[in-house]
């Protein structure tokens, strides 16, 4: 269902998103430094991303993703740290869809910038108990794909680990539903795509898939549908 002043929120989502992400995408993938490679590995240089490809796929993620968030979450507190996501989530998807890889440089500066909205939603909404979930969250998040890293290097990139606390620690501020729905289904999500590539002969099981756009849609789908999946699960 969606929330009160759904349409409008929806509206600024569109409006404030998609540009944003339209200038942000190319204007960052132009700046930031590229990751020290292993001997034998190679990938397209972040420079060579930042054209018109690149500013239309970026604004169009981040209009869709924040045109859906507003229509979920309404104008309310935690709103503006989700539209933060949006914008960081559409640049992050596409780099790593083009290059496999997940810039640091992008998501550390995103965890400070969603963590003050989230601070500030808490403080807006009076719900300190959403920001100590959001932290837990964002902690076992980061320590079980830390985990698969360690076990599984070669299916989990470092990069993920990143990611998923950051998601964590925004899904968890809406609750657990969300955050568990959220983060875990998109793993699943990019697990059975890879799987079905693997028996497609699309790759090999040697090659990896980037599981970060598939972390994001995730995340998406957590908000859209991790309230609803959690009251069914309890009633």
């Amino acid at each position: 269902m969606p929330a009160d002043n759904a349409l409008l929120a929806a509206g600024a989502g569109v409006v404030l998103c998609g540009p944003a992400a339209f200038v942000l995408g190319p204007w960052l993938m132009r700046r930031i430094p590229e990751p020290l490679l292993e001997e034998g590995d190679t990938k397209v240089p972040y420079a060579d991303l930042a054209g018109p490809r690149a500013a239309y796929w970026c604004g169009a993620l981040a209009a869709v993703s924040g045109g859906l968030l507003g229509w979920m979450l309404g104008i309310s507190a935690v709103l503006p740290a989700w539209l933060l996501m949006a914008i960081s989530g559409a640049v992050l998807g596409y780099i790593d869809a083009r290059t496999r890889y997940l810039p640091s440089a992008i998501i550390w500066p995103s965890y400070a910038v969603v963590g003050v909205a989230l601070i500030g939603a808490s403080a807006g909404s009076e719900d300190w108990g959403a920001l100590r979930r959001a932290v837990i969250a964002g902690v076992i998040g980061f320590v079980v794909f830390y985990v698969l890293w360690f076990v599984f290097p070669s299916g989990v990139g470092f990069g993920d680990v990143r990611l998923s606390g950051l998601l964590g620690l925004a899904l968890g501020w809406l609750g657990w539903g969300e955050f568990i729905s959220g983060l875990y289904g998109g793993f699943f999500l990019g697990a059975l795509v890879g799987i079905a590539l693997i028996l497609a002969r699309v790759m090999t099981r040697k090659q990896m898939v980037p599981f970060g756009p598939f972390m994001l849609i995730g995340a998406l789908g957590g908000v859209l549908l991790g309230g609803p999946l959690e009251q069914l699960y309890v009633g």
